[in-house]
């Protein structure tokens, strides 16, 4: 009788407290659960979305405490006294975001799936103060997108940011 290497090894999990879009939810997660595995698979919020899973393309980027972070790397058992923002956190179909609003306008948008972690990285950029198009340039740089709009992306962020 052959028996599984992970046969003796006890599943663990640890209990979550965390505040998502202004609500609290109680989770057991695996100790190794990502925040985007807890966002997306626990909560059900897939507006997060998984694109290279190791921090470099931005789809995945959610706001904590007002900060961009990939969340992809960040494990959620270390945000349980953060307060995260997601996209669905941000705007209602009534009520647009004013980047979501520019973001349509300017055509910054082709599949939309980087889309919800450029909106997120976004605001966090025009909150860190004055800036340039050459700053917007480089502030978004970690947030990829595949389909080309990027001169679409920094003209939405450029029009937000009153340039």
């Amino acid at each position: 009788m052959t028996q599984s290497l992970n046969a003796n090894i006890p599943k663990q999990s640890i209990a979550l407290s965390i505040k998502i879009n202004g609500t609290r939810y109680e989770r057991e997660i695996a100790p190794t659960a990502t925040l985007l595995d807890v966002i997306r698979d626990e909560l059900g919020l897939t507006g997060t979305k998984k694109g290279c899973d190791m921090g470099g393309c931005g789809a995945c980027t959610v706001l904590v405490a007002g900060r961009r972070i990939a969340s992809c790397l960040a494990l959620a058992a270390s945000f349980g006294e953060a307060d995260v923002t997601t996209i669905e956190g941000i705007g209602t179909a009534d009520r647009l975001h004013p980047l979501q609003d520019a973001f349509i306008r300017h055509d910054a948008l082709q599949c939309g799936y980087c889309t919800p972690g450029q909106i997120l990285s976004a605001i966090a950029l025009l909150a860190e103060g004055p800036l340039s198009i050459d700053d917007i340039r480089e502030g978004m740089s970690g947030n990829l997108c595949r389909c080309g709009a990027h001169a679409n992306i920094v003209a939405a962020i450029a029009e937000v940011g009153g340039l």
